[in-house]
């Protein structure tokens, strides 16, 4: 299948969050506008930048009607920003892109035509597609990001719910990069049939829509090619206080389901341990580490073996 194949009522939204990136939401933009697809629209949700971020989005408009802005009069985060843009987008198809990030021409096509032999070989209708791509450090480091389910077998239904929670991997099944929204291209039907982003959450809204998707029984694809680059940037809504806020509230938000599968305090004190890790708290790491063998010794075990090397040998290249 050829875009030329593709009926002109299959319009794709290329769907753009912004915040204080004047420096690079102009290459966000002219990365979607610049695909080899027949009919793409672009809607920028600036959410209240404090920068020129605005003022490039609106010159750039000017000079294309595919381009739209939507901006919000106060800053609410990427759970909002991407749910205005749910709300706003025409198209059949959404592709989420990031602000600081860049998709290759193909990045529609290729991912159109994933969704469509999958969804025709075996019947499924919730279908949510993964980019690969790469992660460009200022070092020079380039890391790899192969797409969830890239690779025979997709994860589908509660095997993604349980990776996304307590990091269960069962065996055969490809996680690759995980659930990241920045190269997520799905049915606007599917997205809005889970609830879309929950606005509560400014971190980890992208696990949280997979995991409703997941418990919708939905099947989580990716294509092999790379169409992505994202360019690896901190700010302090990266911070490692943060993200262990987030990845509570969400554990606590799936708690019922959690304590059904017996793992929940095992999940809480994870986070935990995460989090002392990544803010250099080496004694409360191992304190919190302890904690969770004491819950479920094997299963700690088993997730140490499966994620601690490659984690390890990652920091390492970062630094």
């Amino acid at each position: 299948m050829t875009a030329r194949s593709v009926k002109k009522t299959e319009l794709i939204t290329c769907a753009i969050t912004c915040y204080n990136a004047e420096q690079t939401i102009g290459r966000a933009i002219e990365s979607a506008l610049a695909q080899k697809w027949p009919e793409v629209e672009v809607i920028v949700v600036d959410d209240n930048s404090m920068d020129g971020s605005v003022a490039v989005i609106e010159e750039m408009a000017r000079a294309e009607q595919r381009l739209q802005l939507i901006q919000h009069k106060e800053n609410m985060g990427p759970g909002a920003a991407r749910q205005t843009l749910l709300a706003e987008a025409r198209g059949e198809f959404i592709a989420f892109f990031d602000d600081d990030d860049e998709s290759l021409p193909t990045r529609l096509q290729l991912q159109y035509e994933r969704i469509k032999s999958f969804e025709a070989g075996c019947g499924a209708q919730s279908i949510m597609c993964y980019g690969s791509g790469e992660r460009l450090y200022p070092n020079g480091y380039r890391l790899g990001l192969i797409a969830i389910g890239s690779q025979p077998r997709p994860p589908q239904g509660e095997e993604i719910v349980d990776y996304l929670l307590y990091n269960r991997r069962r065996s055969g099944i490809f996680y690759g990069a995980g659930p990241a929204t920045c190269s997520l291209m799905a049915p606007a039907s599917v997205l809005k049939a889970a609830g879309g982003f929950d606005p509560r959450f400014r971190r980890v809204e992208d696990a949280d829509l997979a995991i409703r998707v997941g418990l919708m029984g939905g099947a989580f694809i990716g294509c092999p090619e790379f169409v992505f680059r994202q360019h690896a940037s901190l700010g302090n809504d990266k911070s490692a206080r943060i993200n262990a806020r987030a990845e509570l509230k969400l554990v606590r938000k799936y708690a019922s389901y959690l304590r059904r599968q017996g793992r929940y305090r095992y999940a809480s004190r994870w986070i935990l341990v995460r989090y002392f890790h990544f803010s250099g708290q080496r004694w409360a790491m191992v304190r919190a580490l302890w904690s969770c063998l004491c819950c479920n010794p094997a299963y700690l075990t088993g997730h140490l073996l499966r994620s601690a090397p490659n984690r390890l040998i990652h920091e390492l290249r970062m630094k």
